[in-house]
């Protein structure tokens, strides 16, 4: 190895894009990481991604202008891409390539381990059975997260996926659990404007105490945004399968990660798939998503909230589509709702979580969650189809149960969905719900028992829905 790290490679044969070519070095192995040295002494990062007879393909993590290719030399500096990784991580804020950016010394790691990560063993999976509150009575309720699940969050442009995923970060817990809980947020592509407000928001909240950041700027070179991911998903496995801590990651954006997959194979001049993007982006993406999970005999876990951008909102577009193939439900943030100024514009009817049922009932969140949001849903589902309907007859026609519906509709938006930056418990989330329900004619709650209806149907709500209010 000291060989090897001495060792100066210097045929230089051409540069495209971010990439850089080169002759007779086939010792260089994949995913090794590279010191570049131009003719100046500047030096630059890189990174090994293609071994061949004739070149070795590397990734500059810089930008590629003024390097002389008679002058420049690559030698190595790492048999693979690795990070530092400490329990002091938290509370810091980092690059994309795992370079602290708050001012603070670098952190002294416990251990470096390989970004890439090692893959969870089918067989040590436990099946994710508890329950995370995010404080979102629409994902609470109705698309409950469980922990060690990947439940991506659909967005659109123009729609605050950020803060979202901002108060996401600032309001996500464990119930129930003496095992500790932190957040790795990781961006991929912000610009300067979203990274102030991530920060920020971070250090206004407290939020930054319990979380580790990882930030790559829309002006960093886009291969540093391949490493962002997987940067912050090495330090929250290190949490979780060493330290024992719950970790909650999210990342965002996910389609900004995708176009510079794109960019990259495009430099390769590889053969593209749908609409340009790598055919192997479906592994790709793999390879982050499956990073999640709950291992047996380990006390902490792994979950995962991609988000992602929707180009043109189109649901069919090729990072969308593979990501509810690799994922376990997705949340769709709807436009309509937010142009009635309803925060978070979570639309319930698409979307979906796959592991709900094993996180919910008696002793992890509430015995009537699951009835609950099955009448939500149905009656909500009504409530729009009568809406639809009334734009073409009016209301007229309407019986006066279908009113009834309409009005649930309305007040289902306003109350329910529309919570804006208020931290709610689940608790909190099944009363207001009770209380909407209650509009109904108890003849039309079908997927309620007689118990629950009797237990929390009509007056008895006003007082819980009440002591609710005071206590935000």
């Amino acid at each position: 190895m000291s060989k090897l790290l001495k060792k100066e490679y210097s045929e230089v044969s051409y540069v495209s894009g971010p990439l850089l070519y080169l002759e007779n070095a086939p010792d260089l192995a994949y995913n090794s990481i590279v010191r570049i040295k131009d003719g100046n002494g500047r030096e630059r990062g890189g990174q090994v991604i293609e071994v061949s007879d004739k070149f070795t393909i590397l990734q500059v993590f810089e930008e590629t202008s003024g390097i002389d290719l008679a002058s420049t030399t690559v030698s190595l500096v790492e048999n693979v891409a690795r990070l530092g990784v400490a329990k002091d991580m938290i509370g810091r804020r980092f690059n994309g390539i795992g370079e602290p950016i708050d001012g603070l010394p670098e952190v002294v790691a416990e251990k470096r381990l390989p970004i890439g990560g090692a893959p969870i063993n089918p067989v040590s999976r436990e099946m994710p059975t508890e329950f995370i509150q995010t404080g979102i009575s629409t994902i609470d309720t109705l698309l409950t997260l469980v922990r060690g699940q990947k439940l991506p969050i659909f967005s659109g442009s123009g729609l605050p996926a950020n803060e979202v995923a901002a108060q996401i970060a600032r309001q996500a817990k464990v119930l129930g659990e003496g095992s500790e809980f932190a957040v790795v947020f990781g961006a991929m592509g912000v610009t300067q404007r979203e990274l102030t407000y991530f920060t920020q928001e971070f250090e206004r909240t407290g939020a930054l105490a319990r979380s580790v950041l990882f930030l790559n700027k829309a002006d960093d070179p886009a291969v540093e945004r391949l490493l962002t991911p997987r940067m912050a998903l090495t330090a929250a496995e290190y949490l979780a399968f060493e330290l024992g801590y719950h970790v909650l990651v999210i990342l965002t954006d996910l389609t900004n990660y995708c176009e510079a997959l794109r960019e990259i194979g495009g430099a390769r001049e590889e053969i593209p798939g749908r609409r340009g993007y790598p055919g192997y982006m479906y592994t790709d993406l793999a390879s982050i998503y499956e990073r999640a999970g709950v291992v047996d005999g380990v006390e902490g876990s792994v979950t995962q909230i991609p988000i992602l951008s929707m180009p043109d909102d189109d649901v069919t577009h090729p990072i969308p589509d593979l990501t509810g193939y690799i994922t376990e439900g997705q949340v769709y943030l709807r436009r309509t709702l937010h142009n009635q100024g309803i925060f978070p514009p979570i639309d319930p009817g698409p979307s979906l979580s796959r592991l709900m049922n094993n996180g919910i009932g008696a002793g992890k969140t509430r015995k009537d969650h699951k009835n609950v949001a099955d009448q939500l849903q149905a009656a909500y589902a009504n409530g729009l189809d009568l809406r639809r309907l009334v734009a073409i007859t009016g209301e007229d026609a309407l019986s006066e149960t279908d009113k009834l519906y309409l009005k649930f509709a309305e007040e289902f938006e306003k109350q329910f969905i529309d919570q804006g930056n208020v931290d709610r418990s689940i608790d909190d989330s099944l009363n207001i719900a009770w209380t909407i329900l209650s509009l109904l004619p108890q003849s039309e709650l079908t997927r309620l028992s007689r118990e629950q209806i009797d237990t929390y149907y009509g007056a008895k709500m006003e007082e819980l829905w009440g002591a609710a209010k005071q206590g935000m």
